[in-house]
């Protein structure tokens, strides 16, 4: 699973006029399930999520969890975070997981930090979404369960 993590002072996401999900301060996740994938990404990206320490603590350190700070993880998956831009000018998204497959490991990632005590919320599987976001710092992080990067 591959992901990119954003601190957030707020976002949102909508589906047309609809909005779908709210959060305040907390960290914006967006997720690419990649074919092979298992449950065991899954939480392990999960708990990885949880448990990054970049929140600042009371000397402006980044020091403090998304659990310690008191925030929010949204979930919005992505299946263009694997495409494969090497070749020519068209990414090749070959390596994403099939929907169901993907939707499934969105679920049980969601679950699994829901499960962790941390506030969860998430955008609408394949759907066209308009994701609304104030970058906190900015801080932004790149993860990838298989460490690729």
């Amino acid at each position: 699973m591959r992901a990119v993590a954003q601190r957030v002072r707020r976002a949102r996401v909508r589906v047309g006029e609809e909005t779908v999900a709210e959060m305040s301060q907390g960290l914006l996740v967006l997720v690419g399930v990649a074919r092979g994938d298992s449950e065991a990404d899954a939480r392990a990206l999960a708990e990885k999520l949880v448990n990054l320490r970049v929140f600042d603590d009371a000397d402006g350190v980044m020091n403090r969890s998304l659990g310690e700070a008191g925030g929010t993880l949204g979930v919005v998956s992505q299946f263009t975070l694997l495409g494969d831009c090497r070749k020519g000018r068209r990414p090749s998204y070959g390596e994403a997981a099939p929907p169901d497959e993907a939707e499934k490991l969105i679920g049980v990632l969601v679950q699994h930090a829901r499960g962790l005590g941390v506030g969860t919320i998430t955008g609408r599987f394949r759907a066209e979404m308009e994701v609304e976001l104030a970058n906190d710092g900015p801080v932004t992080l790149l993860l990838d369960t298989r460490r690729l990067f």
